[in-house]
């Protein structure tokens, strides 16, 4: 006759199966929102083993309000966050982050410049750190770090761009600056302006 006390394994993994279901609607939440999902099938899977626990945001627990548009930076669940002014539109895409908290910085800043194509300069810093770096990739080069597309924040050297390596989506990748795939940092440019809100948190 089967004993009918649990083993120690069947408690565990009822736990985790009943874990899974708490999880299941933000989940499915987030795979719902059309603008998550990534363009590339091999970006798809890499973004989706790299992303932490995406996090839905309402955009009033971190602005006071939606003049030309705000941009929240998630660096725990590595996701970046657009609101349009008019609230018509909420785009979701997953994000590299900063490397290391030393490269990170939180709080309020903006969208200072739009730059289509962008040279890609190494700080002072970066070649400090690793001399081989080029000095330069002009725009339009497939290396490129900043990818298509780069929106320069108030704070020096902090940039919002495109990508050129899929895999460091959802990844601690960069040097401080936020990168998006390609198709998805090209359609955010066409959105945002100069003075539009940006939050790190």
């Amino acid at each position: 006759m089967p004993d009918p006390k649990p083993t120690r394994r069947a408690l565990l993994s009822s736990g985790f199966a009943a874990l899974g279901l708490l999880a299941s609607p933000s989940i499915l939440r987030a795979q719902a929102l059309p603008d998550f999902e990534l363009e590339q099938d091999t970006a798809r899977t890499t973004a989706r083993r790299n992303v932490m626990g995406f996090r839905n945001h309402d955009w009033r627990d971190h602005f006071s309000n939606l003049r030309r548009g705000a941009i929240l930076c998630d660096t725990y669940s590595r996701a970046l966050h657009f609101w349009s002014e008019d609230e018509r539109i909420y785009l979701a895409h997953p994000c590299s982050v900063p490397m290391t908290e030393d490269f990170t910085r939180r709080g309020m800043t903006e969208i200072t410049l739009l730059r289509y194509q962008p040279t890609w300069i190494p700080t002072p810093n970066m070649r400090q750190r690793d001399p081989s770096l080029p000095v330069r990739v002009e725009g339009g080069d497939p290396q490129n770090p900043l990818g298509t597309r780069a929106m320069n924040l108030s704070w020096q050297y902090y940039r919002i761009h495109g990508i050129d390596n899929p895999a460091k989506i959802g990844r601690r990748a960069s040097n401080g600056c936020f990168g998006l795939m390609n198709p998805h940092v090209e359609r955010l440019y066409e959105l945002v302006q100069v003075g539009t809100q940006v939050r790190v948190i």
